[in-house]
């Protein structure tokens, strides 16, 4: 094999796997699997797509090696092939921030309308949770919280919000997180729960960043 050959072979790799994260769908996919492993259905109804072409994109991702499979009774259940996976889509998600002023207008756009524009850090969540300030909720689906959550965290999908909600203490800041930065389940919590009266600040970061930071996650 020549240099030439094996530089075009290498970066030819390289390409596929960028070609494989080069969907929007496809990245949403990872966003959820990043959170923990899930059926083709419940993918589909997250991602709004058809079951056919939920598994057409995780064919693809497996084809790539960034998503395995398991066979659960009839049920075939996708999760992320490692951890360097999930670094590489934070790494995208930086790399698009710094380089398109419009995902930082997008996303200051939404989060004003949501009255939670301005977002509590990893840091301050964890000095609050230590001196018991604060009651933190999860608001991602219940599996999600079940493979991992923030220490002393709620499980209130924000599908039973509105039920659940007349449970929460009056007298203290709420938190609530789910999936990181381009999740919008927090937002639309906090937005729900500022117009019942609390005050509701949410966490931009996802259980992958607490951990990454070197702070316990809980399962």
């Amino acid at each position: 094999m020549t240099g030439r050959e094996f530089k075009d072979l290498t970066f030819q790799q390289f390409a596929n796997i960028a070609t494989a994260f080069a969907s929007p769908k496809r990245l949403e996919l990872i966003d959820i699997l990043s959170q923990g492993e899930r059926d083709v259905d419940t993918l589909s109804t997250e991602t709004n797509m058809n079951f056919a072409n939920t598994s057409r994109h995780l064919q693809i991702l497996k084809n790539s090696k960034i998503v395995m499979n398991r066979k659960e009774g009839v049920r075939v259940v996708y999760s992320l092939a490692n951890e360097e996976v999930v670094k590489c889509w934070r790494g995208l998600q930086t790399l698009a921030e710094k380089s398109a002023s419009e995902i930082r207008e997008t996303a200051r756009l939404f989060f004003e309308e949501r009255s939670a524009l301005v977002p509590i850090s990893s840091k301050e969540l964890w000095d609050k949770l230590n001196k018991d300030e604060i009651i933190l909720i999860d608001v991602r689906p219940k599996e999600e919280y079940l493979s991992g959550h923030l220490p002393e965290a709620i499980s209130i999908p924000l599908k039973e919000l509105k039920e659940k909600s007349i449970e929460l203490p009056s007298g203290k800041e709420i938190v609530a997180y789910c999936r990181g930065p381009y999740c919008v389940l927090a937002a639309e919590a906090a937005k729900f729960l500022t117009k019942k009266g609390f005050n509701v600040v949410i966490l931009k970061e996802d259980v992958n960043s607490w951990r990454a930071e070197g702070l316990p996650v809980q399962t």
